[in-house]
């Protein structure tokens, strides 16, 4: 699989202190005016989604894909073809306001704009999917250190030997991120990502990153190498990046997504998607 990174773009976190308590709105205005930038961090408290946006004849495979893939790919949203809306966002537009796009023909990466108008279309259907950076307050909160937001860097990303189930035309690999957890904190960090399912739950993998097919952790197909601290136990989520993996294996004619760890502030909180009644 052709390994498609961009490094220009360094975390909106970095390149304002304030980040964390703009509001969905603002943070989608300071992206609509062409501020773009990984999202780990921004907007505290509120949950962030992939986009994938394909023609209307592609949807139901989309759906399918999703439906039998639950843990890279829990759907938030789908909107009706053509639509830019989403009800995650009052007055939001799927075009402009994310930080960076990517726009795929035949399954190759054809740009990378910070605004999709001149690429949109009348016939796209737009999945907006769960996002790991959701549960990453949760995981603070808990005493788990967030790795690349220490470091000013985007998460890595990795293409695994995991295959997703296919559905239709759609075939592909899982994509994970990895973040490495201190042993003492392994527990808390399985813990509170598994009560938010609807952003990818609990891990798919603790520990040797070759049991995912993983050859090296300090060349990541997508985002950043991230410094692990002496004893740190890499864990591995299934990412929102799958579908874009999908999309090289499988080649649709059209396709837009969010740039991998650059993704879409919607309005909704995190508490809406957390599990109730369980300690």
């Amino acid at each position: 699989m052709t390994r498609v990174n961009r490094t220009e773009d360094r975390p909106v976190t970095t390149v304002d202190a304030h980040a964390h308590a703009w509001s969905p709105e603002t943070a989608r205005a300071r992206f609509r005016d062409g501020l773009a930038g990984p999202t780990a961090g921004v907007a505290a408290g509120h949950t962030q989604a992939n986009l994938i946006a394909v023609p209307a004849d592609w949807a139901y495979d989309m759906l399918l894909f999703c439906q039998r893939n639950p843990k890279p790919c829990p759907v938030l949203d789908v909107t009706d073809a053509g639509s830019p809306a989403t009800v995650l966002a009052e007055g939001a537009d799927l075009r402009t306001d994310l930080p960076r796009y990517r726009v795929w023909q035949d399954g190759e990466l054809v740009d990378e704009p910070t605004d999709a108008r001149a690429y949109w279309r009348d016939d796209l259907v737009s999945f907006l999917l769960g996002c790991s950076f959701t549960f990453e307050w949760a995981l603070a909160r808990a005493g788990v250190p967030i790795r690349h937001v220490e470091q000013g860097r985007n998460v890595p990303m990795y293409v695994t030997s995991r295959a997703c189930r296919e559905a239709g035309r759609l075939r592909g690999p899982m994509v994970v991120s990895m973040r490495p957890v201190p042993p003492e904190r392994l527990g808390a960090a399985i813990r509170e990502s598994s009560l938010l399912p609807a952003v990818h739950g609990g891990p798919v993998h603790c520990g040797d990153p070759a049991a995912l097919g993983i050859e090296d952790l300090g060349r990541p197909d997508f985002g950043d190498p991230v410094t692990a601290a002496d004893g740190d136990i890499p864990v591995f989520w299934a990412c929102g990046v799958t579908p874009q993996a999908a999309v090289m294996a499988s080649r649709p004619p059209f396709a837009i997504t969010h740039a991998p760890g650059q993704m879409f502030l919607t309005d909704a909180r995190d508490e809406q998607y957390r599990l109730v009644g369980v300690d």
